[in-house]
């Protein structure tokens, strides 16, 4: 079992402040602090850290861009393939973070050669591959044609749509699971979906291609419909430091569980858990717990609850 990532590689640039600021405001914060990031290279670790093989397509800027070498170095220190990647005539993607204090995040992302990474780009040959997963921080002509090729290959295609953006029908036509969160999924079906219409709007997505499509709540857990059956899943209880990476967390796991052959609501459960480790720490990629600390919080979970 082998999963490609085709996505973004950055580096963070983060500062923690006492909130996020308004427009036209000044807010005075800490130290800035540089970590790799990227939704790409952040679910390519949390897949690695699960326990799959995975490969990362992608592109990076070349020495001596100074952010180079961080952007890759949680990918390398997961164990990650970094074959597929890309050196381009751009700059390394840099995302500019605020950290507030109660752990809400606001990023702006310079994408450099991520936004240089066309079709061209993309990979020829899909054998001994069994999963891809895909976002939408690179072009959408990118993120359409990975999606086509590789589900003519025979592989299950995992869509996180984040960022954004309205619904393309030739896109999620190709995709087998979706996963988004509550601003995701309104864009998509392009109206303000309430609390008590989750299930509905995710399963009017189900006719346009996904098979399954999971709506990622944050301290509510997580909601996934398919089409004869519906999982609410509640997070993860923690106290939470930086929510910068969960939601990537929560896929890469997922897709590493869903590819080691966990069914669907097992793998759903192991993603809330990794992602609600990874809001104990602060940064993306660093706050990723590995797989012995996820099974570590299960059994405390299991063990307090039996003690109860």
């Amino acid at each position: 079992m082998t999963i490609l990532v085709i996505g973004s590689v950055n580096a963070d640039l983060t500062v923690q402040a006492a909130r996020i600021p308004a427009p036209g405001e000044t807010v005075l914060g800490g130290d800035a602090h540089v970590s790799p990031g990227g939704k790409g290279a952040n679910q390519a670790v949390a897949a690695a850290l699960a326990g799959a093989q995975v490969k990362l397509c992608g592109a990076v800027g070349a020495v001596p861009d100074p952010f180079r070498l961080p952007a890759l170095s949680g990918l390398t220190r997961a164990g990650v393939d970094l074959s597929p990647l890309h050196t381009l005539d751009a700059p390394t993607g840099l995302a500019l973070i605020t950290v507030a204090a109660g752990g809400e995040n606001a990023i702006t992302v310079a994408s450099g050669a991520n936004a240089r990474f066309g079709p061209e780009h993309l990979p020829t040959e899909w054998t001994g591959l069994t999963h891809l997963l895909l976002q939408q921080e690179l072009t959408p002509t990118v993120t359409r044609e990975a999606a086509h090729r590789a589900h003519a290959a025979g592989l299950t295609v995992i869509l996180n749509a984040a960022p954004a953006r309205t619904a393309d029908p030739e896109l999620l036509a190709h995709t087998h699971h979706l996963i988004v969160n509550e601003h995701e999924l309104a864009a998509l079906v392009e109206q303000n979906v309430d609390p008590d219409e989750l299930e509905s709007a995710a399963r009017s997505l189900l006719g346009l291609g996904p098979a399954a499509v999971t709506v990622t709540l944050g301290a509510q857990g997580s909601l996934t419909v398919t089409a004869d059956a519906m999982y609410s899943l509640a997070a993860h209880p923690v106290h939470v430091v930086d929510t910068t990476g969960a939601g990537d967390t929560f896929c890469g796991v997922l897709a590493a569980r869903l590819g080691g052959g966990d069914a669907l609501p097992t793998a759903l459960h192991w993603a809330g858990v990794a992602a609600g480790l990874a809001c104990t720490r602060p940064g993306a990629q660093d706050s990723m717990p590995a797989w012995a600390e996820v099974l570590e919080a299960e059994s405390s979970a299991l063990n307090s609850s039996s003690t109860v």
